[in-house]
């Protein structure tokens, strides 16, 4: 396989939708080909994320990572919120989840970011497995994540 990674423009939106769409339904929304279409291509055009896919040549696109820009007060930096990691079930053990994080870590140390965050589900251990290889530490006792859903 010859793996290429790239920055996405808004002229891979319809390349990424189905992927994007796909990665939503790994995490039980129901399939929505349009709502995809739509929030990849409002974060592209409002420049409101950061897209690397990952291609290669005779299998098409084979997965994206997703980051949107935050920042730290404390540490008065900028930093990534890793949001969304999907590969696709045919691509799946061949490297380019690595291929992805790296490409996104790569890009945080580039844009002077302190640091790269992430979140996944609890049952999700593929991809503890993963962020733990490359580096990531999980949060310890002392941090708390909370959440307020607002609709």
């Amino acid at each position: 396989m010859s793996l290429t990674i790239r920055a996405a423009t808004t002229a891979d939106i319809p390349t990424i939708a189905p992927l994007f769409d796909a990665y939503r339904q790994f995490y039980g929304k129901p399939a929505d080909p349009q709502a995809a279409l739509d929030f990849i291509r409002e974060r592209l055009e409002r420049n409101e994320s950061v897209i690397f896919v990952a291609e290669d040549p005779t299998r098409g696109a084979l997965g994206f990572v997703q980051l949107f820009p935050s920042f730290t007060s404390v540490q008065a930096r900028r930093l990534w919120v890793l949001n969304d990691l999907f590969v696709a079930p045919q691509a799946r053990g061949l490297g380019v989840g690595r291929a992805l994080m790296n490409a996104a870590r790569d890009h945080a140390i580039n844009t002077g970011a302190k640091r790269l965050t992430l979140e996944t589900m609890d049952d999700n251990e593929k991809a503890w497995k993963l962020y733990e290889s490359l580096g990531y530490v999980k949060s310890g006792p002392d941090v708390r994540y909370y959440t307020l859903e607002l609709d």
